[in-house]
């Protein structure tokens, strides 16, 4: 992309790290998409400051034409969309050429979730194995709680002190909601808690640093990554006899609201749990819920026929 290009991208992106309290991996993706879109206007020798509502089009019917999934389009419009919203408010457009652009929208795909048995098959398998005492506090507290993964990795320890019956977690743009902690989950982490702090005492005896990170790491975050999470959730699932393709650190969060709903509790209140900013978004999990429902009737009924 061209220099100019470049800054206009960099200074969007730290204005909406600034506002909006974006996190890192939102900037990143960001940055793709925009990157993706600032060559294709390269390309076609125009520039993101002249670009018209029908260059935009063009792009999108280009991105439709290479193959590009319906929700990575929805994607990168939105991003194209907020910049030129940005442009507009900076003063460096006089218009905003993507205002009236209707998106391909997102194809609704109900979320992967476990059963019961197959999430205490993941449970106990933490419980096995190298750093059993920190896998399985990892693995109770996602469970009773449903966060983000990354919430979970980057929890600080100051939040699970003094065994809490609620923990403080800091959602998406720094909204904060209070998550309780089953019983499970509290023992787990205690255990753990006892672990990492004698650790932390022989580090700190040996010059290092206390961390202040719940699951301390030795890598540039400091804490265990998303990635780091995701391969080990993936050997619990080999460990636990659970189909690998169906797990995920997200697949916990779905388990966990789609419970909590098959249990009676109400949808609001797994939207706060959840941390949705809109209802809309947690009323997939009566979806999850409907099917699931079907699945076992046209399973196990009598009557039911292929």
């Amino acid at each position: 992309m061209t220099p100019d290009a470049a800054r206009r991208i960099e200074t969007f992106l730290e204005a909406i790290s600034a506002e909006q309290s974006a996190a890192r991996n939102t900037l990143m993706g960001y940055g793709r998409d925009l990157g993706y879109f600032a060559d294709w206007v390269e390309r076609r020798k125009l520039s993101l400051e002249t670009l018209t509502e029908t260059d935009i089009i063009d792009y999108l019917v280009a991105c439709d034409a290479e193959g590009l999934a319906q929700s990575t389009r929805a994607r990168r419009l939105s991003a194209i969309r907020q910049l030129y919203r940005f442009a507009y408010e900076e003063g460096w457009r006089s218009d905003n050429p993507a205002l009236q652009i209707k998106g391909p929208g997102r194809s609704k795909r109900l979320p992967k979730t476990l059963s019961h048995d197959e999430v205490d098959r993941l449970l106990d398998a933490a419980t096995e194995g190298r750093e059993a005492v920190r896998n399985s506090c990892l693995m109770q507290v996602l469970y009773a709680t449903g966060m983000r993964v990354t919430e979970l990795v980057s929890l600080p320890v100051s939040a699970a002190r003094g065994d809490p019956r609620m923990l403080l977690v800091m959602g998406k743009g720094g909204k904060e909601r209070m998550v309780p902690l089953s019983t499970p989950a509290r023992a787990a982490l205690a255990e753990w808690l006892k672990l990492r702090d004698e650790n932390e005492e022989a580090a700190r005896k040996a010059g290092r640093k206390p961390s202040p990170f719940l699951f301390p790491s030795h890598g540039k975050s400091g804490h265990l990554t998303r990635h780091g999470f995701y391969t080990l959730i993936k050997e619990f699932a080999v460990r636990g006899g659970v189909s690998p393709s169906k797990v995920s650190p997200h697949t916990l969060r779905h388990a966990f609201a789609t419970h909590l709903l098959a249990g009676g509790a109400d949808l609001r209140v797994i939207q706060t749990l959840l941390g949705h900013a809109d209802l809309s978004t947690t009323e997939i999990y009566t979806h999850v819920l409907d099917e699931r429902l079907k699945e076992l009737v046209l399973t196990h009924h009598p009557l039911a026929r292929d």
